[in-house]
């Protein structure tokens, strides 16, 4: 059967389940909106913990907030409305009094159906305000522990893990990991209301050591917080692992940002200050102490982080064996090597800072400085296409942040500078037209000589310098069921980049059709083409040219529910890339998931099988997968081959719940699976297995 008969059948199949579909299902359908974001950032930046960029959703799906006592702030924290639909709603409860039921949402401008079915899982609308009650009884009798272990293994013999004798480990020591196989993962934490946290975590990736060795005090990596919001006067403090968040992320955004998706509506940076550090990404969080405390209409915060993080040593001092210099800084986490150890907390980091806002209606002002100083000197190897990047022992970012809403028009924006004088500039507006019609427009120039410390903007490179753009983005609702989004995006690079040693420039756009008939349905058609260019690859003249490459995917996605208890998901994804010179890649990704939950039992059951079939890997396929709580899977999938997992959850009582997730990938085009690397495979599959227990007390 060729893969058009496949998609079709599929397709076909699809409606007419749904056809049948009872009336009186209840809505169980799960918006697809943060799934789409992740898989985003995944097709750009690669694959990360996405924990800090959910955690707030999955506490809020526990803890739904109470429409009639809530603000601007905390509900900003759902990024999943924008300031316009903030401020209607809050105007809407000052002139005509609480909500009485959670559909008066649709009396309000701007909450279409759509919008209230994304926001559903975490608000609620009740008489009763609970104020926290911060008395130390209260917190012992309300607080909630929980503790949560998992453990991870490749089932397949990797290379790195092979037997070696000692005189070849001596002649090649990097060519086998350290230690074991498995990824091991642990947390504790305390919580009291959205008030106090305190955690701790620990990670060790596989391949390190554990408790011998270089890790003789166990995991790899500890990260522990204590948190508290809005108590005596304090508006936050962090003392530990902590981010901190402000304005757009030009100037001091540590941690992870949702980019740009077909939701162009929700570009801008909803900053969330100080906040706790859960994540186990080893480079993104601060380390020490931070405050907030907030004074007339302003709040001030300042914060300071010392630690130590991984580098390429360049020079030692013979005489002393200390590190003289250091030519970039390593950012994996992974400690598994003789080489990795090598790299390991070689020089210390110091950071300090503050940002100071202002608030007055619908004004928000803030100004934000941070300086790093490291204790080595960091000199690059320079090249072209590097010589503006931060080179020396410290530097420094200031910045200025708005945002202003009128009317129906939120404008805002940030100007970041750094020590050498390099600027950076993003300014963005949500204009909202009509109900039913909104646009987003947002500009940006990062000079190329723009140094960044930690920031995260929106933008099409990861260095956040040497980039200009414009990006225009629509959301029309023409008829009650379907809602149209997108956006384009042209860029600039002015200066060289790494592989392409000449200015050049791109286009990115993203056209997507939403129609969600029912509570129970949703089905997307998107189309997304990339545009850029680069270095040519043929060597056929002294000098670099550059040749254009065209990456366009389409996909069509529907979910479903069948039954109370049955949820089904399918899509089908196309993929189109061409580089001048070379001969075109396509390939093909369908998938069909089943879940299983029964109202009111412990069970409950995820199943995928897909097939995927590309010509490389300039033509992979992202897909996001369901996983065990606060773990996440993005395969590339590429070459040809099929994937499946099944994944169990299962509540033992109301107080222990566990996990267990069995994927694999099955190559038809191959006998050997990551070739020349040491997570060398013999064969043509590769299986993980993932367990997870969590207990709650």
């Amino acid at each position: 059967m060729s893969k058009w008969q496949i998609i079709t059948v599929l397709i076909c199949f699809q409606f007419a389940v749904n056809a049948i579909a009872q009336e009186d299902t209840p809505d169980v359908l799960k918006d697809n909106v943060i799934e789409q974001k992740i898989e985003n950032i995944a097709e750009t930046d690669g694959n990360y913990d996405y924990t800090s960029l959910l955690d707030k959703l999955e506490y809020y799906k526990k803890h739904p907030i109470n429409l009639n006592y809530t603000n601007k702030e905390e509900l900003s924290e759902l990024n999943l409305l924008d300031d316009i639909q903030i401020n209607k709603l809050m105007e809407h409860i000052d002139k005509n009094g609480n909500l009485l039921f959670l559909y008066e949402l649709q009396t309000i401008e701007g909450f279409e159906k759509d919008v209230i079915q994304k926001i559903l899982p975490y608000v609620t609308v009740s008489e009763n305000y609970n104020k926290p009650n911060l008395s130390f009884n209260e917190i012992i009798k309300n607080s909630k522990h929980v503790v949560i272990y998992r453990v991870q293994q490749v089932i397949e013999n990797e290379k790195g893990y092979s037997s070696i004798t000692d005189s070849a480990l001596l002649a090649s020591p990097n060519s086998r990991y350290l230690g074991s196989k498995q990824t091991m993962f642990a947390r504790y934490r305390f919580t009291y209301s959205n008030n106090i946290s305190v955690g701790l975590t620990a990670q060790k990736d596989a391949g390190e050591e554990f408790f011998k060795g270089t890790q003789n005090q166990g995991f790899d990596f500890y990260s522990a917080h204590f948190y508290i919001r809005n108590i005596g006067k304090f508006k936050s403090l962090a003392i530990g692992d902590y981010q901190a968040q402000f304005g757009q992320g030009l100037t001091m955004w540590s941690g992870l940002a949702f980019g740009k998706s077909g939701d162009a509506m929700v570009l801008k940076r909803n900053a969330r200050g100080i906040s706790p550090y859960t994540s186990v990404d080893e480079n993104l969080f601060l380390r020490g102490a931070a405050v907030t405390i907030p004074m007339w209409k302003f709040d001030v915060t300042g914060f300071g982080s010392i630690k130590k993080i991984d580098a390429n040593v360049s020079l030692l001092d013979s005489a002393t064996n200390s590190i003289e210099t250091v030519s970039s800084l390593q950012t994996t986490g992974y400690h598994n090597t003789a080489a990795s150890i090598a790299d390991k907390d070689v020089i210390t980091e110091k950071i300090g800072g503050g940002n100071i806002s202002y608030k007055h209606k619908n004004l928000k002002i803030g100004t934000t400085l941070v300086a790093v100083q490291y204790n080595t000197l960091l000199k690059r190897n320079l090249d072209y296409y590097n010589q503006f990047e931060f080179s020396g022992t410290h530097n420094y970012n200031a910045g200025l942040d708005y945002s202003y809403l009128w009317n129906n028009i939120n404008i805002y924006g940030e100007a970041s500078r750094s020590e050498n004088g390099g600027m950076a500039f993003v300014n963005g507006a949500i204009i909202s037209l009509d109900p039913r019609f909104s646009v987003s427009l947002l500009q940006r120039n990062y000079q190329r000589n723009f140094q960044p410390i930690f920031n995260n903007p929106v933008a099409e490179s990861s260095k956040s310098a040497n980039e200009k753009g414009f990006l225009m983005g629509v959301s029309t609702k023409p008829f009650p069921f379907i809602t149209l989004t997108g956006y384009y995006d042209r860029f600039a690079f002015d200066w060289l980049r790494y592989q392409t040693t000449s200015p050049s420039y791109g286009n990115d756009f993203i056209a997507q059709l939403n129609y969600t008939p029912s509570k129970k349905t949703d089905a997307y058609l998107r189309v997304r083409q990339r545009n850029k260019e680069k270095n040519s690859s043929l060597n056929l003249n002294p000098l670099d040219y550059l040749i254009k490459t065209q990456q366009t995917n389409y996909r069509f996605n529907v979910s479903y529910s069948v039954t109370p208890s049955i949820k089904l998901r399918s899509r089908v994804e196309l993929i189109d890339y061409y580089e001048q010179e070379s001969a075109a890649q396509h390939g093909y990704m369908i998938y069909q998931d089943v879940m299983y939950k029964a109202l009111g039992k412990p069970l409950s059951i995820t199943f995928r099988y897909a097939l995927f079939d590309t010509d490389g890997y300039d033509s992979r396929i992202y897909a996001y997968e369901n996983e065990v709580l606060y773990s996440y899977s993005l395969p590339a999938l590429s070459e040809k081959g099929s994937r499946t997992y099944l994944l169990l959850n299962y509540n033992i009582t109301r107080n222990i719940e566990v996990w267990l997730r069995y994927a694999q990938t099955f190559y038809n085009n191959k006998s050997i699976i990551s070739e020349g690397s040491l997570s060398e495979i013999q064969g043509n599959t590769k299986s993980e297995i993932k367990a997870q227990i969590r207990f709650s007390f």
